[in-house]
């Protein structure tokens, strides 16, 4: 790079045959030696967006790169979504860049009123309702771009900005020469992780904005991980966004706005901080950055005030709910419902004797079991097992039933000694949830090496399952597909206590 780029490269520089003027940095994306800019066209009169690639002419394979990466802006410059500023021009050494500013190609674009993403969050992370309102514009554009044929580059923090009327807008069009569909879908879920926790989870993030944590396989934490109070749809969309596995992975915006849909429609009533008059004559409203510090802070402290509060009252009415429902039943003493004897598939229709039991056996351990290392209540496990039908294990809250996030949830058992069982009584209040008792070889097999022994729909109350003929085994489990609906459109499930009856 010549000295004459880093002297011009300053607010009030001015670049590509004298017609920009520089007025204030947005950022730099490191990947693609890029930095980003706001300016005015001195010809039309206007500001502008820049994306600027900087390199020498000399070096093929930089050109190379800056040339596809202009030839992609300029092919995307027919895709028109309000979630994209409009590509205006591109510019080429020898056409609109002069040789010698060190510069290997520019995009154009119109300028986006509003503020910088990384303004928004320098106070903390978004609640739920807030960031699924701001993302949902650019995960359409996003849609709408991949049925188009086109990759946007939206994997970048410091190319996003935030509308004057609260919505994020990939400012800074330009994708990177080797970027694909995945990568829009990854930055689409890097950038709602940013939304809830404040952090980034891709590569080539911008300095000062931490990394997100990852666990020992080397997966990103989920964001509700950090911040139990979000909901586990949306923190689980934000890191299978991430992943790149073909199975649990999300790799299509569609699937990301199906979820934003819903959590939107979920906190309706959580607003989104108006706009405010700005203190530049260049902006006539800006989302944030005016408002003083202690407003912001304020105001998120309330947005979570109010989630945990209505989460609260929520947890409350269903507990009152079950106490009555027990105060009134015929029989309280046996938790609140009928037992229910579910016979297995291959009877021809007729009734199994029961098996004898020889009695009841304690396992030695319990573990919430799931295929997406991301247990639910994993510290409350051992509730459904402690012969206290007033503690519980519960499933998170989905917004979609299963298999949408997750092919299902479980309980793994680990005896002692290996047993084998004649049935499993499993006291819920959770009717219509299904489960499948599957025999394992060990606490972590797989879940295409476990054995299906017996399936159920579980009753309100006590549901008694009978098991078909199997080996000893040391590890058992409870495996969830289908959880009860808890109103709202949530469904839940719950497990107040799992006798185990070893056969004679």
């Amino acid at each position: 790079m010549s000295s004459g780029v880093h002297a011009a490269l300053v607010p009030g520089g001015v670049i590509g045959n004298g017609r920009y003027r520089l007025l204030a940095s947005s950022g730099a994306d490191a990947r693609s030696n890029a930095e980003l800019w706001r300016a005015r066209d001195g010809q039309l009169n206007r500001d502008v967006a820049l994306t600027i690639l900087l390199g020498d002419l000399a070096d093929n394979e930089a050109a190379a790169r800056a040339r596809r990466t202009v030839e992609r802006a300029m092919h995307a410059s027919s895709f028109t979504h309000p979630g994209v500023s409009r590509v205006i021009d591109v510019l080429t050494p020898g056409t609109g860049i002069r040789p010698d500013e060190g510069i290997l190609g520019m995009v154009v674009a119109e300028w986006t009123q509003g503020t910088d993403l990384m303004d928004l969050i320098a106070e903390g992370p978004l609640p739920a309702g807030a960031a699924t309102r701001l993302l949902e514009p650019l995960g359409a554009a996003i849609e709408g771009a991949h049925h188009a044929g086109l990759v946007l580059g939206a994997d970048h923090p410091q190319r996003i900005r935030v509308t004057s009327d609260g919505r994020l807008r990939l400012a800074f069009p330009g994708p990177r020469p080797d970027a694909i569909a995945r990568d829009d879908v990854k930055g689409l879920g890097a950038i709602l992780y940013l939304l809830l926790t404040g952090r980034w989870a891709l590569p080539g993030g911008p300095q000062g904005v931490p990394a997100a944590p990852t666990g020992p396989d080397g997966t990103v934490v989920a964001p509700n991980a950090l911040h139990p109070y979000l909901p586990h749809d949306l923190s689980s969309v934000a890191v299978r966004s991430l992943e790149d596995t073909s199975v649990g992975g999300i790799r299509t915006s569609a699937a990301i706005l199906q979820v934003l849909d819903q959590i939107a429609a979920e906190e309706a009533q959580t607003a989104l901080i108006p706009a405010v008059s700005s203190r530049d004559d260049d902006d006539q409203v800006v989302w944030t950055t005016q408002r003083p510090r202690e407003d912001k802070q304020q105001k998120k402290k309330l947005w979570i005030s109010v989630g945990v509060l209505a989460l609260a009252t929520v947890a409350v009415i269903v507990w009152l709910s079950v106490q009555i429902v027990g105060f009134f039943s015929d029989e309280p003493s046996k938790g609140g419902g009928p037992t229910v004897v579910i016979n297995q598939p291959g009877s021809n229709g007729q009734t199994a004797p029961p098996a004898v039991a020889a009695g009841p056996v304690q396992p030695g351990q319990i573990g919430v079991y799931d295929v997406t290392n991301q247990p639910d209540s994993a510290n409350q496990a051992s509730r459904a097992v402690d012969t206290n039908a007033t503690t519980f294990w519960r499933t998170d809250n989905y917004f979609q039933q299963f298999p949408a996030l997750k092919p299902g949830i479980g309980l793994m058992a680990s005896f002692a000694e290996p047993v084998k069982l004649a049935s499993i009584t499993i006291t819920s209040p959770s009717k219509g949830t299904h489960v499948e008792i599957r025999v394992a070889s060990a606490q972590n097999s797989p879940l295409e090496e476990t054995k299906v022994i017996g399936v159920a729909d579980l009753s309100d109350g006590q549901t008694q399952i009978q098991l078909n003929e199997h080996e000893p085994t040391g590890h058992v489990l409870i495996w969830i597909t289908k959880l009860a609906s808890a109103g709202g459109g949530k469904n839940q499930s719950e497990i107040r206590e799992i006798l185990y009856t070893r056969a004679q």
